[in-house]
């Protein structure tokens, strides 16, 4: 599986579907430069759905904190336009966000300045006053160059802590 995943259903190959592109567009050309692994890469894609985890609770329950709190929360998100809607039922907490923005969606995805200014022109925000957490250093690069204010997440408990520091939580 492990080879699979370096040499046929890259990484980068799944970027592109982040970015937009169609997943029966990449599935064909990818069964065109693999074709012994036609089956693997269609089950890749019909199976999807089963290598979505467990929520991650120490964080879950940071972000219930924030909603609580009454603390606005947009997400922004690198996720395929075709495969995210299957993540809605199974995580009921991206029903806290106030609004979402999904690279497949937009078709453009992070660290792409486009993707952030596209975030805040449609939810009207302003870049100094918002606080944008990624566990991707060069996200965090591309936002802070918008003048946005980041934190690079590891945990739950040190991201706790760091909203804590910045006067966001109690």
């Amino acid at each position: 599986m492990e080879t699979f995943l370096a040499t046929v259903c890259t990484p980068e190959w799944n970027r592109q579907q982040d970015a937009g592109r169609p997943w029966s567009e990449a599935i064909a050309t990818l069964v065109a430069e693999h074709p012994a692994q036609r089956d693997l890469i269609e089950a890749y894609w019909a199976r999807w759905p089963e290598t979505l985890g467990d929520a991650i609770e120490p964080t879950v329950a940071v972000l219930a904190e924030l909603h609580e709190a009454g603390v606005p929360l947009y997400a922004l998100s690198n996720w395929s336009a075709e495969t995210f809607p299957a993540a809605r039922p199974r995580y009921p907490f991206l029903g806290w966000f106030d609004g979402i923005v999904i690279s497949g969606e937009v078709r453009v995805a992070k660290p792409d300045p486009r993707i952030f200014e596209t975030l805040l022109e449609r939810h009207g925000l302003e870049a100094g006053a918002i606080l944008f957490i990624d566990d991707t250093a060069e996200n965090i690069v591309a936002a802070e160059a918008l003048g946005i204010r980041s934190i690079r997440f590891t945990d739950g408990p040190a991201l706790r802590q760091e909203l804590v520091r910045r006067g966001v939580l109690d």
